[in-house]
């Protein structure tokens, strides 16, 4: 197979992929133990891992991307009302309105940040930042 192939078949994985991490933490983003939004912070973990992953392990920003797209992709799609009436992911109550609107704000910040986040592999020693 051709390198090009191999590479829209990653970005195609990576798309699902993404979109299989988008659903699960839209479906967990509303848990909460007690005050502590516990599915709110294992989805955003999760998401981020999956983003830092597909970008470090294939040194391809357009995986993070569509890894990224996925994810957004999905959280649009199952936070929408169906056509019989119902909500895959229910209304948030008075105290937590701010949960889901952070995750609709996590993907696309996940997202854009891991794609853009400079590569310090290709500098040399003396351009380096400190720290890095």
């Amino acid at each position: 197979m051709s390198s090009g192939i191999l590479r829209v078949v990653g970005w195609a994985v990576a798309l699902s992929i993404g979109v299989f991490y988008g659903t699960a933490g839209t479906v967990g983003q509303a848990y909460l133990l007690g005050p502590i939004p516990v599915g709110l912070i294992l989805a955003t973990v999760g998401c981020a891992a999956l983003l830092i992953a597909l970008r470090t392990l294939t040194g391809d920003r357009v995986n993070a991307l569509a890894g990224g797209l996925g994810i957004t992709a999905a959280t649009y799609l199952f936070s929408q009302v169906g056509p019989g009436g119902s909500a895959i992911v229910a209304a948030p109550t008075a105290g937590t309105e701010w949960i889901p609107l952070v995750w609709t704000v996590v993907g696309p910040a996940l997202m854009v940040l891991v794609a853009l986040w400079p590569d310090f592999s290709k500098m040399s020693a003396a351009q380096r930042p400190a720290g890095s």
